[in-house]
């Protein structure tokens, strides 16, 4: 097949989705076999999965050349493994993620790199919450009001003027990945306003459209007080990273990790993982490395 678009990577952050990972990998996978010129893979980064998520993504590695995966033992949080996945982005043009829960279909997906190929953005996020989207299957109305609360505590301390920060499928150009990979700190469900907030900061174009998206049953992801109070904390951890009393507060980060661990959900990262070696592969993907090896195709 002759190459004429640039080089794709796919993302897909997975914990404990052997029952619905395995369909969205297919429907995926044999999509941009037919309609992406360009050479494409798709990297699923399993995150302390409990179940057989990783046979199920080891099934398909065995039909699709184009699928591999990064495992890690410990629960790492959907912004810790889109993190470790995001140092994948050296070896592509263009690197993006979507959910493992298939609510952002193949051709959705495909529109936003369309859009990012055609240079409408450095980052071209999709929205549900912009005029011509297709939300097919709204969410609970729990779920709703929690959103757009968390919307406004976004824009209140941001002012990013972006709609939708939370909706789970990006792309963006290596060149922006590799400037602000350092700057990603967040690993919980913050994660993607840490990512939008590093790429504005740094001068990066980001581009919101409207996309198709169909809300999933079975989601993680349980809107309570807890949930709540984790996303909030880390908006204000956030929010003073960028501001200049961070310093000041030091002799507080023990407290900081205990009330993380106290919510069950994972400790940010500090500056010195994220600029160093971060959350480290295990073992047999660091000697795979070492000997040059190309993690994405392990």
């Amino acid at each position: 097949m002759t190459v004429t678009a640039p080089s794709l990577v796919l993302l897909i952050p997975a914990y404990n989705e052997e029952k619905r990972l395995g369909p969205v990998l297919d429907r995926y996978a044999e999509y941009f076999h037919r309609h992406y010129p360009g050479l494409f893979r798709i990297v699923v980064i399993l995150n302390g999965c409990r179940d057989n998520t990783i046979g199920i993504v080891r099934a398909a590695e065995r039909r699709y050349l184009c699928l591999s995966h990064l495992e890690f033992a410990a629960p790492i949080g959907k912004g810790g493994a889109l993190i470790e996945g995001l140092r994948l982005a050296p070896l592509a043009d263009f690197i993006g993620y979507v959910d493992a829960d298939g609510a952002t279909p193949p051709e959705a997906f495909h529109d936003l790199a369309k859009r990012a190929i055609a240079g409408e953005g450095d980052c071209v996020i999709a929205s549900r919450w912009l005029p011509g989207a297709t939300v097919a299957h709204a969410q609970p109305e729990k779920r709703r009001r929690a959103s757009r609360l968390f919307h406004l505590f976004v824009e209140g301390f941001f002012w990013m003027g972006i709609r939708d920060t939370q909706c789970g499928a990006k792309i963006m150009r290596r060149r922006l990945v590799e400037a602000i990979h350092s700057k990603l700190r967040l690993a919980d469900l913050a994660f993607d306003v840490n990512l939008l907030f590093a790429a504005k900061r740094a001068g990066f174009t980001i581009a919101e459209v409207p996309t198709v998206w169909n809300d999933q049953s079975g989601s993680h992801v349980v809107f309570n007080f807890r949930t709540s109070l984790n996303m909030l904390l880390s908006l204000v951890r956030l929010r003073l990273l960028y501001s200049p009393f961070y310093a000041w507060l030091r002799p507080l980060r023990p407290l900081e990790t205990w009330l993380y661990r106290t919510l069950n959900a994972p400790p940010p990262l500090s500056a010195e993982q994220a600029e160093a070696e971060g959350l480290r592969p295990p073992p047999d993907q660091e000697k795979d490395k070492d000997k040059g090896g190309d993690p994405a195709n392990q």
